[in-house]
Protein backbone atom coordinates (compact mmCIF):
# COMPACT_ATOMS: atom_id res chain seq x y z
CA UNK A 1 0.00 0.00 0.00
CA UNK A 2 2.96 2.30 -0.42
CA UNK A 3 5.05 4.14 2.12
CA UNK A 4 4.52 2.56 5.56
CA UNK A 5 5.24 5.84 7.29
CA UNK A 6 3.88 8.55 5.00
CA UNK A 7 2.54 10.46 8.02
CA UNK A 8 4.50 10.03 11.25
CA UNK A 9 3.48 11.39 14.65
CA UNK A 10 6.69 11.51 16.67
CA UNK A 11 6.32 11.76 20.48
CA UNK A 12 3.50 14.30 20.28
CA UNK A 13 2.62 15.90 23.62
CA UNK A 14 0.05 18.66 23.97
CA UNK A 15 -0.59 20.42 27.27
CA UNK A 16 -3.37 22.86 28.04
CA UNK A 17 -3.59 24.64 31.41
CA UNK A 18 -4.16 21.88 33.95
CA UNK A 19 -4.64 19.17 31.28
CA UNK A 20 -2.33 16.89 29.31
CA UNK A 21 -4.45 16.28 26.20
CA UNK A 22 -1.79 14.20 24.42
CA UNK A 23 1.05 12.37 26.09
CA UNK A 24 3.98 11.12 23.95
CA UNK A 25 1.88 9.88 21.03
CA UNK A 26 3.80 8.10 18.25
CA UNK A 27 2.45 6.10 15.29
CA UNK A 28 2.48 6.20 11.51
CA UNK A 29 0.00 6.16 8.63
CA UNK A 30 0.59 4.62 5.20
CA UNK A 31 0.21 6.55 1.97
CA UNK A 32 -3.13 6.00 0.27
CA UNK A 33 -4.81 4.18 3.15
CA UNK A 34 -7.99 4.98 5.07
CA UNK A 35 -6.80 5.08 8.67
CA UNK A 36 -9.28 5.25 11.55
CA UNK A 37 -8.48 6.93 14.85
CA UNK A 38 -10.70 5.52 17.58
CA UNK A 39 -11.16 6.29 21.27
CA UNK A 40 -13.65 7.42 23.90
CA UNK A 41 -14.64 11.06 24.36
CA UNK A 42 -11.54 12.88 25.58
CA UNK A 43 -9.08 10.32 24.21
CA UNK A 44 -7.23 13.05 22.27
CA UNK A 45 -8.30 12.19 18.73
CA UNK A 46 -9.49 15.66 17.68
CA UNK A 47 -6.54 17.35 19.42
CA UNK A 48 -4.16 15.20 17.36
CA UNK A 49 -5.94 16.16 14.12
CA UNK A 50 -5.87 19.82 15.14
CA UNK A 51 -2.09 19.60 15.50
CA UNK A 52 -1.80 17.96 12.09
CA UNK A 53 -3.95 20.71 10.52
CA UNK A 54 -2.24 23.70 12.14
CA UNK A 55 -5.01 24.61 14.62
CA UNK A 56 -2.70 23.86 17.58
CA UNK A 57 1.04 23.49 17.84
CA UNK A 58 2.41 20.56 19.79
CA UNK A 59 4.00 21.26 23.18
CA UNK A 60 6.69 18.79 22.17
CA UNK A 61 7.27 16.26 19.39
CA UNK A 62 6.73 16.71 15.66
CA UNK A 63 4.83 15.53 12.60
CA UNK A 64 6.49 14.23 9.43
CA UNK A 65 4.81 13.94 6.05
CA UNK A 66 6.59 12.00 3.31
CA UNK A 67 9.86 12.03 5.22
CA UNK A 68 10.06 15.72 6.12
CA UNK A 69 9.02 17.47 9.35
CA UNK A 70 6.06 19.84 8.99
CA UNK A 71 4.81 22.48 11.38
CA UNK A 72 1.76 24.28 10.04
CA UNK A 73 1.05 27.63 11.65
CA UNK A 74 -2.62 27.74 10.54
CA UNK A 75 -5.22 25.72 8.67
CA UNK A 76 -4.52 27.93 5.64
CA UNK A 77 -0.85 26.98 5.85
CA UNK A 78 -1.82 23.27 5.99
CA UNK A 79 -4.18 23.58 3.02
CA UNK A 80 -1.50 25.22 0.85
CA UNK A 81 0.60 22.12 1.47
CA UNK A 82 -2.15 19.66 0.61
CA UNK A 83 -3.46 18.81 4.09
CA UNK A 84 -7.16 19.54 4.62
CA UNK A 85 -9.87 18.66 7.13
CA UNK A 86 -13.52 17.97 6.32
CA UNK A 87 -15.35 19.14 9.42
CA UNK A 88 -18.36 17.49 11.03
CA UNK A 89 -20.26 20.79 10.70
CA UNK A 90 -19.35 22.42 7.40
CA UNK A 91 -19.03 26.20 7.51
CA UNK A 92 -19.94 28.17 4.41
CA UNK A 93 -20.42 31.81 3.41
CA UNK A 94 -24.12 32.03 2.56
CA UNK A 95 -24.00 35.04 0.27
CA UNK A 96 -21.48 33.33 -2.03
CA UNK A 97 -22.14 30.71 -4.70
CA UNK A 98 -21.17 27.04 -4.42
CA UNK A 99 -18.10 27.61 -6.62
CA UNK A 100 -17.02 30.69 -4.69
CA UNK A 101 -17.20 28.70 -1.45
CA UNK A 102 -15.16 25.83 -2.88
CA UNK A 103 -12.39 28.11 -4.17
CA UNK A 104 -12.51 30.59 -1.27
CA UNK A 105 -9.02 31.86 -0.46
CA UNK A 106 -7.42 30.10 -3.43
CA UNK A 107 -9.15 31.72 -6.37
CA UNK A 108 -7.63 31.78 -9.88
CA UNK A 109 -6.62 35.21 -11.13
CA UNK A 110 -6.51 36.60 -14.66
CA UNK A 111 -4.92 40.00 -15.25
CA UNK A 112 -5.24 40.68 -11.53
CA UNK A 113 -8.98 39.86 -11.42
CA UNK A 114 -10.81 36.79 -10.16
CA UNK A 115 -11.21 34.38 -13.06
CA UNK A 116 -14.69 33.02 -12.29
CA UNK A 117 -14.92 31.28 -15.66
CA UNK A 118 -11.88 29.17 -14.81
CA UNK A 119 -12.95 28.71 -11.15
CA UNK A 120 -16.43 27.52 -12.14
CA UNK A 121 -15.09 25.25 -14.86
CA UNK A 122 -12.76 23.49 -12.42
CA UNK A 123 -15.38 23.32 -9.66
CA UNK A 124 -18.07 21.95 -11.99
CA UNK A 125 -15.68 19.25 -13.17
CA UNK A 126 -15.08 18.19 -9.54
CA UNK A 127 -18.79 18.34 -8.62
CA UNK A 128 -19.63 16.19 -11.63
CA UNK A 129 -16.93 13.70 -10.64
CA UNK A 130 -18.48 13.54 -7.15
CA UNK A 131 -21.90 12.83 -8.64
CA UNK A 132 -23.42 16.07 -7.34
CA UNK A 133 -26.50 17.60 -8.92
CA UNK A 134 -25.51 21.09 -7.73
CA UNK A 135 -23.32 23.35 -9.84
CA UNK A 136 -20.83 26.12 -9.17
CA UNK A 137 -23.19 28.98 -10.00
CA UNK A 138 -25.88 27.74 -7.57
CA UNK A 139 -26.59 29.61 -4.36
CA UNK A 140 -25.31 27.99 -1.17
CA UNK A 141 -28.50 28.97 0.68
CA UNK A 142 -30.97 26.19 1.38
CA UNK A 143 -28.59 23.32 0.62
CA UNK A 144 -28.88 20.23 2.83
CA UNK A 145 -26.20 18.73 5.07
CA UNK A 146 -25.29 16.11 2.46
CA UNK A 147 -24.66 18.73 -0.23
CA UNK A 148 -22.60 20.84 2.17
CA UNK A 149 -20.48 17.76 2.97
CA UNK A 150 -19.90 17.24 -0.77
CA UNK A 151 -18.83 20.90 -1.10
CA UNK A 152 -16.26 20.36 1.66
CA UNK A 153 -14.92 17.29 -0.16
CA UNK A 154 -14.90 19.20 -3.46
CA UNK A 155 -12.77 21.81 -1.69
CA UNK A 156 -10.19 19.16 -0.80
CA UNK A 157 -10.04 17.99 -4.43
CA UNK A 158 -9.89 21.59 -5.70
CA UNK A 159 -6.70 22.07 -3.65
CA UNK A 160 -5.22 18.80 -4.96
CA UNK A 161 -4.86 17.59 -1.37
CA UNK A 162 -2.78 14.55 -0.56
CA UNK A 163 -4.01 14.21 3.05
CA UNK A 164 -7.70 14.57 4.00
CA UNK A 165 -9.13 13.94 7.46
CA UNK A 166 -12.79 13.38 8.29
CA UNK A 167 -14.01 14.04 11.85
CA UNK A 168 -17.36 12.29 12.45
CA UNK A 169 -18.40 12.92 8.81
CA UNK A 170 -21.60 10.86 8.84
CA UNK A 171 -23.20 12.18 12.03
CA UNK A 172 -25.84 14.21 10.18
CA UNK A 173 -26.09 12.23 6.92
CA UNK A 174 -28.83 9.88 5.70
CA UNK A 175 -28.01 6.28 4.70
CA UNK A 176 -27.90 7.07 0.93
CA UNK A 177 -25.64 10.07 1.63
CA UNK A 178 -23.33 7.88 3.74
CA UNK A 179 -23.06 5.29 0.95
CA UNK A 180 -22.27 8.07 -1.50
CA UNK A 181 -19.61 9.47 0.86
CA UNK A 182 -17.97 6.05 1.19
CA UNK A 183 -17.80 5.63 -2.60
CA UNK A 184 -16.09 9.01 -2.84
CA UNK A 185 -13.60 8.15 -0.07
CA UNK A 186 -12.84 4.90 -1.92
CA UNK A 187 -12.17 6.81 -5.15
CA UNK A 188 -9.97 9.33 -3.27
CA UNK A 189 -7.99 6.39 -1.87
CA UNK A 190 -7.54 5.00 -5.40
CA UNK A 191 -5.98 8.33 -6.39
CA UNK A 192 -3.39 7.87 -3.63
CA UNK A 193 -4.94 10.37 -1.20
CA UNK A 194 -4.32 9.45 2.43
CA UNK A 195 -7.48 9.54 4.55
CA UNK A 196 -7.73 9.93 8.33
CA UNK A 197 -11.16 8.94 9.61
CA UNK A 198 -12.67 9.59 13.06
CA UNK A 199 -15.97 7.90 13.82
CA UNK A 200 -17.65 6.23 16.78
CA UNK A 201 -19.66 3.99 14.46
CA UNK A 202 -17.81 0.69 14.43
CA UNK A 203 -19.74 -0.70 11.46
CA UNK A 204 -18.48 2.25 9.37
CA UNK A 205 -14.85 1.58 10.29
CA UNK A 206 -15.11 -2.01 9.07
CA UNK A 207 -16.72 -0.85 5.81
CA UNK A 208 -14.29 1.89 4.87
CA UNK A 209 -11.01 1.66 6.82
CA UNK A 210 -7.81 -0.32 6.25
CA UNK A 211 -6.29 0.14 9.70
CA UNK A 212 -7.30 1.60 13.05
CA UNK A 213 -5.29 3.31 15.77
CA UNK A 214 -6.70 3.19 19.30
CA UNK A 215 -6.15 6.14 21.65
CA UNK A 216 -7.01 6.27 25.35
CA UNK A 217 -6.64 9.12 27.86
CA UNK A 218 -4.40 11.10 25.49
CA UNK A 219 -2.07 8.19 24.82
CA UNK A 220 -1.41 5.84 21.91
CA UNK A 221 -2.56 2.26 22.62
CA UNK A 222 -2.11 0.18 19.44
CA UNK A 223 -2.72 -0.04 15.69
CA UNK A 224 -4.59 -2.93 14.06
CA UNK A 225 -5.51 -4.12 10.57
CA UNK A 226 -9.30 -3.91 10.33
CA UNK A 227 -9.48 -7.39 8.81
CA UNK A 228 -7.65 -8.86 11.83
CA UNK A 229 -9.83 -7.49 14.65
CA UNK A 230 -13.44 -7.78 15.86
CA UNK A 231 -15.79 -5.10 17.19
CA UNK A 232 -15.58 -6.47 20.74
CA UNK A 233 -11.75 -6.51 20.53
CA UNK A 234 -11.81 -2.84 19.53
CA UNK A 235 -14.06 -1.93 22.46
CA UNK A 236 -11.85 -3.82 24.92
CA UNK A 237 -8.78 -2.01 23.53
CA UNK A 238 -10.54 1.34 23.96
CA UNK A 239 -11.45 0.62 27.59
CA UNK A 240 -8.44 -1.15 29.09
CA UNK A 241 -8.35 0.53 32.48
CA UNK A 242 -9.39 -0.07 36.07
CA UNK A 243 -12.30 2.14 37.06
CA UNK A 244 -12.26 1.26 40.76
CA UNK A 245 -10.38 4.40 41.78
CA UNK A 246 -12.78 6.81 40.12
CA UNK A 247 -16.25 7.95 41.19
CA UNK A 248 -17.76 5.92 44.02
CA UNK A 249 -21.04 6.02 45.91
CA UNK A 250 -20.34 6.50 49.61
CA UNK A 251 -23.97 6.37 50.78
CA UNK A 252 -26.48 3.53 50.31
CA UNK A 253 -28.87 3.82 47.37
CA UNK A 254 -32.24 5.26 48.37
CA UNK A 255 -34.29 4.78 45.19
CA UNK A 256 -38.04 4.42 45.72
CA UNK A 257 -39.09 2.50 42.60
CA UNK A 258 -42.77 2.79 43.37
CA UNK A 259 -42.58 6.59 43.13
CA UNK A 260 -42.12 8.00 39.61
CA UNK A 261 -41.27 11.71 39.92
CA UNK A 262 -40.67 12.36 36.23
CA UNK A 263 -41.66 10.59 33.04
CA UNK A 264 -40.81 11.36 29.42
CA UNK A 265 -43.09 9.79 26.82
CA UNK A 266 -41.99 9.62 23.17
CA UNK A 267 -40.25 13.00 23.17
CA UNK A 268 -39.26 14.34 19.77
CA UNK A 269 -36.97 17.28 19.09
CA UNK A 270 -34.96 18.61 16.20
CA UNK A 271 -32.15 16.07 16.69
CA UNK A 272 -33.75 13.24 18.70
CA UNK A 273 -36.85 11.07 18.59
CA UNK A 274 -38.96 8.65 20.64
CA UNK A 275 -37.23 9.39 23.96
CA UNK A 276 -39.12 7.63 26.78
CA UNK A 277 -37.89 7.05 30.32
CA UNK A 278 -38.89 7.27 33.99
CA UNK A 279 -37.06 8.85 36.91
CA UNK A 280 -37.70 7.56 40.42
CA UNK A 281 -37.62 9.34 43.75
CA UNK A 282 -34.13 9.26 45.28
CA UNK A 283 -32.50 8.08 42.03
CA UNK A 284 -29.40 9.15 40.13
CA UNK A 285 -30.25 8.20 36.55
CA UNK A 286 -27.19 8.24 34.31
CA UNK A 287 -27.32 9.13 30.61
CA UNK A 288 -24.36 7.75 28.70
CA UNK A 289 -23.29 8.05 25.05
CA UNK A 290 -20.59 9.31 22.73
CA UNK A 291 -20.21 12.50 20.68
CA UNK A 292 -23.39 13.14 18.70
CA UNK A 293 -25.63 11.05 20.98
CA UNK A 294 -27.84 14.18 21.53
CA UNK A 295 -28.21 13.71 25.30
CA UNK A 296 -27.67 17.42 25.99
CA UNK A 297 -30.30 18.34 23.40
CA UNK A 298 -32.86 16.12 25.17
CA UNK A 299 -32.11 17.75 28.53
CA UNK A 300 -32.32 21.27 27.10
CA UNK A 301 -35.74 20.44 25.63
CA UNK A 302 -36.96 18.98 28.93
CA UNK A 303 -35.86 22.18 30.68
CA UNK A 304 -37.68 24.35 28.13
CA UNK A 305 -34.54 25.81 26.59
CA UNK A 306 -35.14 24.16 23.20
CA UNK A 307 -38.51 23.30 21.59
CA UNK A 308 -40.18 19.90 21.75
CA UNK A 309 -42.03 18.81 18.60
CA UNK A 310 -43.85 15.88 20.13
CA UNK A 311 -44.33 13.68 23.16
CA UNK A 312 -45.41 14.29 26.73
CA UNK A 313 -43.78 15.07 30.08
CA UNK A 314 -45.31 14.07 33.40
CA UNK A 315 -44.09 15.35 36.77
CA UNK A 316 -45.31 13.50 39.86
CA UNK A 317 -47.99 11.75 37.82
CA UNK A 318 -49.45 14.89 36.23
CA UNK A 319 -48.96 16.24 32.72
CA UNK A 320 -46.45 19.10 32.67
CA UNK A 321 -46.61 21.87 30.07
CA UNK A 322 -43.06 23.19 29.61
CA UNK A 323 -42.43 25.85 26.96
CA UNK A 324 -39.74 27.82 28.82
CA UNK A 325 -37.16 27.52 31.57
CA UNK A 326 -39.57 29.39 33.86
CA UNK A 327 -42.16 26.66 33.24
CA UNK A 328 -39.62 23.96 34.08
CA UNK A 329 -38.65 25.71 37.32
CA UNK A 330 -42.32 25.85 38.37
CA UNK A 331 -42.31 22.05 38.24
CA UNK A 332 -39.18 21.91 40.42
CA UNK A 333 -36.77 21.11 37.58
CA UNK A 334 -33.28 22.66 37.45
CA UNK A 335 -30.52 22.31 34.84
CA UNK A 336 -26.81 22.50 35.55
CA UNK A 337 -25.51 23.11 32.03
CA UNK A 338 -22.36 21.52 30.60
CA UNK A 339 -21.39 25.02 29.39
CA UNK A 340 -21.25 26.66 32.82
CA UNK A 341 -19.35 29.77 31.71
CA UNK A 342 -22.03 30.76 29.18
CA UNK A 343 -25.17 29.28 30.71
CA UNK A 344 -24.43 28.42 34.34
CA UNK A 345 -23.86 31.86 35.83
CA UNK A 346 -23.79 35.54 34.87
CA UNK A 347 -20.13 36.67 34.60
CA UNK A 348 -20.78 40.24 35.74
CA UNK A 349 -22.54 39.12 38.93
CA UNK A 350 -21.29 38.29 42.40
CA UNK A 351 -21.60 34.86 44.02
CA UNK A 352 -24.53 36.16 46.06
CA UNK A 353 -26.49 37.35 43.01
CA UNK A 354 -25.69 34.22 40.96
CA UNK A 355 -26.85 31.91 43.73
CA UNK A 356 -30.07 33.91 44.18
CA UNK A 357 -30.95 34.26 40.47
CA UNK A 358 -33.69 31.58 40.23
CA UNK A 359 -35.14 32.65 43.61
CA UNK A 360 -35.33 36.42 43.14
CA UNK A 361 -39.12 36.55 43.65
CA UNK A 362 -38.69 35.15 47.15
CA UNK A 363 -36.45 38.08 48.07
CA UNK A 364 -38.68 40.80 46.57
CA UNK A 365 -40.36 43.03 49.17
CA UNK A 366 -43.10 45.66 49.03
CA UNK A 367 -44.94 47.39 46.23
CA UNK A 368 -41.75 48.29 44.37
CA UNK A 369 -40.21 44.83 44.70
CA UNK A 370 -37.03 45.92 46.42
CA UNK A 371 -34.62 43.06 47.09
CA UNK A 372 -34.05 42.02 50.70
CA UNK A 373 -30.26 42.07 50.49
CA UNK A 374 -29.78 40.98 54.11
CA UNK A 375 -31.95 37.88 53.59
CA UNK A 376 -30.15 37.10 50.30
CA UNK A 377 -26.76 37.21 52.04
CA UNK A 378 -28.09 35.03 54.86
CA UNK A 379 -29.35 32.44 52.38
CA UNK A 380 -26.11 32.64 50.39
CA UNK A 381 -24.07 31.97 53.52
CA UNK A 382 -26.19 28.90 54.29
CA UNK A 383 -25.76 27.36 50.85
CA UNK A 384 -22.10 28.40 50.48
CA UNK A 385 -21.45 26.42 53.66
CA UNK A 386 -23.49 23.50 52.36
CA UNK A 387 -21.48 23.20 49.12
CA UNK A 388 -18.18 24.08 50.89
CA UNK A 389 -17.47 27.05 48.63
CA UNK A 390 -13.84 28.12 48.98
CA UNK A 391 -14.45 31.84 48.79
CA UNK A 392 -17.61 32.62 50.77
CA UNK A 393 -17.52 36.38 50.21
CA UNK A 394 -21.02 37.12 48.81
CA UNK A 395 -19.68 40.03 46.73
CA UNK A 396 -16.84 38.04 45.12
CA UNK A 397 -17.38 37.58 41.36
CA UNK A 398 -18.10 34.00 40.33
CA UNK A 399 -16.17 34.40 37.08
CA UNK A 400 -12.92 34.85 39.06
CA UNK A 401 -13.26 31.50 40.86
CA UNK A 402 -11.83 28.10 39.86
CA UNK A 403 -13.89 25.75 37.69
CA UNK A 404 -14.75 23.56 40.66
CA UNK A 405 -15.95 26.50 42.75
CA UNK A 406 -17.94 27.92 39.84
CA UNK A 407 -19.69 24.57 39.62
CA UNK A 408 -20.41 24.71 43.36
CA UNK A 409 -21.98 28.15 42.94
CA UNK A 410 -24.27 26.72 40.26
CA UNK A 411 -25.20 23.74 42.46
CA UNK A 412 -25.89 26.14 45.36
CA UNK A 413 -28.12 28.20 43.05
CA UNK A 414 -30.38 25.23 42.34
CA UNK A 415 -30.35 23.98 45.92
CA UNK A 416 -31.57 27.40 47.05
CA UNK A 417 -34.31 27.33 44.40
CA UNK A 418 -35.87 24.25 46.08
CA UNK A 419 -35.68 22.22 42.85
CA UNK A 420 -36.32 18.54 43.51
CA UNK A 421 -35.30 17.25 40.07
CA UNK A 422 -31.82 18.34 39.02
CA UNK A 423 -30.32 17.66 35.61
CA UNK A 424 -26.53 17.56 35.92
CA UNK A 425 -25.04 17.84 32.40
CA UNK A 426 -21.35 16.87 32.70
CA UNK A 427 -21.30 17.57 36.48
CA UNK A 428 -17.51 17.45 36.91
CA UNK A 429 -16.31 18.69 33.52
CA UNK A 430 -13.09 20.68 33.95
CA UNK A 431 -12.92 20.42 37.75
CA UNK A 432 -10.09 18.99 39.83
CA UNK A 433 -10.17 15.68 41.69
CA UNK A 434 -10.90 17.26 45.08
CA UNK A 435 -13.83 19.28 43.75
CA UNK A 436 -15.15 16.17 41.96
CA UNK A 437 -15.37 14.28 45.25
CA UNK A 438 -17.22 17.20 46.87
CA UNK A 439 -19.70 17.44 43.98
CA UNK A 440 -20.35 13.69 44.16
CA UNK A 441 -21.03 14.07 47.88
CA UNK A 442 -23.53 16.88 47.20
CA UNK A 443 -25.28 14.72 44.61
CA UNK A 444 -25.59 11.84 47.06
CA UNK A 445 -26.93 14.11 49.81
CA UNK A 446 -29.44 15.63 47.37
CA UNK A 447 -31.00 12.25 46.51
CA UNK A 448 -30.77 11.04 50.13
CA UNK A 449 -33.13 13.93 50.96
CA UNK A 450 -35.78 12.48 48.62
CA UNK A 451 -34.83 14.41 45.48
CA UNK A 452 -33.80 12.97 42.10
CA UNK A 453 -31.00 13.55 39.57
CA UNK A 454 -30.61 12.98 35.84
CA UNK A 455 -26.85 12.90 35.19
CA UNK A 456 -25.45 13.26 31.67
CA UNK A 457 -21.78 12.33 31.62
CA UNK A 458 -19.17 11.48 29.01
CA UNK A 459 -16.90 10.02 31.69
CA UNK A 460 -17.73 6.32 31.80
CA UNK A 461 -16.20 5.80 35.27
CA UNK A 462 -18.48 8.59 36.53
CA UNK A 463 -21.55 6.98 34.97
CA UNK A 464 -20.58 3.58 36.39
CA UNK A 465 -19.71 4.86 39.83
CA UNK A 466 -22.56 7.29 40.47
CA UNK A 467 -25.65 5.92 38.68
CA UNK A 468 -28.46 3.78 40.09
CA UNK A 469 -29.58 3.05 36.53
CA UNK A 470 -28.11 3.97 33.12
CA UNK A 471 -29.76 4.90 29.82
CA UNK A 472 -27.53 4.88 26.73
CA UNK A 473 -28.13 7.01 23.65
CA UNK A 474 -26.74 7.03 20.14
CA UNK A 475 -27.60 9.57 17.44
CA UNK A 476 -30.76 10.85 19.08
CA UNK A 477 -32.33 7.54 20.10
CA UNK A 478 -32.13 5.36 23.21
CA UNK A 479 -30.14 2.19 22.44
CA UNK A 480 -30.01 0.56 25.85
CA UNK A 481 -31.00 0.65 29.51
CA UNK A 482 -28.93 -0.98 32.26
CA UNK A 483 -30.75 -1.58 35.53
CA UNK A 484 -28.38 -3.92 37.38
CA UNK A 485 -25.18 -2.38 38.74
CA UNK A 486 -23.20 -5.52 37.97
CA UNK A 487 -23.86 -4.78 34.27
CA UNK A 488 -22.42 -1.25 34.56
CA UNK A 489 -19.16 -1.87 32.72
CA UNK A 490 -17.36 0.27 30.17
CA UNK A 491 -17.57 -2.54 27.63
CA UNK A 492 -21.37 -2.79 28.02
CA UNK A 493 -21.86 0.98 27.85
CA UNK A 494 -19.66 1.36 24.78
CA UNK A 495 -21.34 -1.59 23.10
CA UNK A 496 -24.71 0.16 23.37
CA UNK A 497 -23.25 3.56 22.48
CA UNK A 498 -21.44 2.30 19.38
CA UNK A 499 -24.17 0.05 18.05
CA UNK A 500 -22.53 -3.28 18.91
CA UNK A 501 -25.59 -4.44 20.82
CA UNK A 502 -28.39 -6.90 20.14
CA UNK A 503 -30.72 -4.59 22.06
CA UNK A 504 -30.18 -1.56 19.84
CA UNK A 505 -33.35 0.01 18.60
CA UNK A 506 -33.67 0.44 14.88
Amino acid sequence: MGNDSYIKFNHITKKFPGVVALNDVSFSIKKGEVHAILGENGAGKSTLLNILHGVYSATSGNVEIDGRPVKFTSTYDAITQGVIKVHQEVEVVENLTVGQNIALGFESLKAGFLDYKEIYKKCDSILKELGCSIRSSDSIKGLGVGDLQMIAIAKSLYFDSNVVSFDEPTSALSEPEIERLFKIIHSMKEKGITILFISHKLDELFKICDRVTIMRDGQYVDTFNMKDITESDLIHAMVGRDVSNYAKRCMPSCVERDKVVFEAKHLKGETFQDISFKLYKGEILGFSGLVGARRTEVMRAIFGRDPLYGGEINVNGKKAVIHSTEDAMKYGIGLISEDRKREGFIPTMSNNRNVSTPSMKRFSRGMFKFLDEAQMRKEFSKFADLVQLNNRDPEYKTVNMSGGNQQKVIVAKWLESNANILIFDEPTKGVDVGAKAEIYKLMEEFVANGNSIIMVSSELPEVIGMSDRVIVMREGVITGELTDRKDFTEVNLLSHAMGDSKDDKE
